[in-house]
């Protein structure tokens, strides 16, 4: 949940912030984006690291790191120290989401491993709803530090529950080296892998389709469905709900479906929730609900799948889970990046246009992952 919390939690600050720090919406918009690039960058590294020196260790360094960069952010007194801050809780706040795959790879297999994975979604899935409403109600009553205090304090009590509760899961003998040329040729290996980066790109791909419509929230939301700037709840409330019972559906079914039913069912549901909102996109009727509804549908059968689009992409390598997990979220991160410079802007003039973007991406997914699948049996 930290990445998210990252991201969501000072937003509703932003005015203070900005009067507080005489800076403008652009600069403080930067410290988002530098948080990203930080993000993305150091995803690529987490996974590695954890593969030769172990996945206890990253955690807790990622959550001491973060922990003092929050820290720090309480006192700054100008718009250029945060952006270096925020540098720093970009590099260090991915550890425990790329790790956290792997740990759980690296202890549970098969039905088992379907059900932690959704629990992880489920969690992942809450932040992007709570985080905003925590971060108001820190703004109106402390001020935007208290903002910051908060993720420090929230980081310290998870460093504390890792040292405490957390061992170490990658045994001594599966450690890799960590010299430069092995991790070149471990990447190396990761990018030619042809299933590999099927599943990881169906993923990526998948998670676009609710993804454009969280970065096109002020057109889609303000704009074309006439709700105020209170009232987002709209957008996260049914994306929440919809993460949160998919991934219930994924830890319950696991005992009974296979993956590829799973991912069946999860593909079916998406695709109905595609369909409809083509449908209601063309129909125009009023009312927000119409509109929403279809966001709630998709994340139920998005949640559904995750976990196994994760798993089938992680055990395609299992010598190197940490750098894939490291790569996946690397692709996935790059590609929500995209989305954020090009295809957002490009689909958000309409309704219509938003439903033809999330289509085609939904489109590209199944054709991932039907081409993994065919992949996996010529191997």
């Amino acid at each position: 949940m930290v990445g998210p919390f990252s991201i969501n939690t000072y937003l509703p600050s932003f005015a203070a912030m900005e009067t507080a720090l005489a800076t403008t919406p652009v600069a403080l918009q930067q410290s988002v984006s530098i948080y990203f690039m930080a993000f993305a960058f150091m995803a690529l590294w987490h996974g590695a690291i954890s593969d030769s020196f172990g996945r206890r260790r990253v955690v807790l360094t990622g959550l001491f790191v973060y922990a003092l960069a929050s820290l720090a952010c309480v006192f700054v007194t100008a718009i250029e120290q945060l952006w270096v801050l925020r540098a720093f809780q970009g590099f260090s706040a991915g550890a425990g989401i790329v790790t956290g795959r792997a740990i759980v790879r690296d202890l549970h297999d098969g039905p088992l491993a379907q059900r932690m994975m959704s629990q992880v979604v489920l969690m992942f899935g809450l932040a992007p709803a709570i985080a905003p409403l925590v971060g108001g109600w820190l703004q109106v009553t402390f001020g935007w530090r208290a903002v910051f205090l908060f993720l420090c304090l929230m980081a310290s009590s998870l460093f504390i529950a890792v040292v405490w509760r957390l061992p170490e899961t990658l045994p001594l003998n599966r450690h890799q080296p960590f010299k430069l040329a092995d991790l070149a040729h471990g990447y190396a290996a990761l990018l030619c892998h042809r299933i590999f980066m099927t599943w990881a790109f169906a993923y990526a791909l998948m998670f676009g389709c609710f993804f454009l419509y969280v970065l096109s929230a002020p057109m889609f939301l303000m704009r074309h469905l006439h709700v105020g700037e209170t009232e987002f709840l709209w957008l996260f409330g049914p994306a929440t709900g919809g993460l949160m019972l998919g991934s219930v559906m994924a830890g319950r079914f696991a005992q009974h479906w296979d993956m590829n039913r799973t991912l069946a069912w999860g593909f079916a549901i998406m695709g109905g929730a595609t369909i409809y909102n083509l449908a209601v996109c063309l129909i125009e009727p009023a009312g927000v609900f119409w509109y929403v509804l279809f966001i709630f549908i998709f994340n139920l059968g998005m949640s559904l799948t995750i976990p196994t689009l994760t798993i089938r992409g992680l055990d395609c390598v299992p010598e190197r889970r940490g750098m894939a997990s490291s790569v996946q979220l690397f692709i996935q991160t790059g590609f929500n990046a995209f989305i954020a410079a090009v295809l957002a802007p490009l689909m958000w003039g309409s309704l219509l246009s938003l439903a033809i973007g999330a289509a085609l991406l939904f489109i590209g997914a199944g054709t991932g992952v039907l081409l993994a699948r065919r992949l996996m049996r010529e191997r």
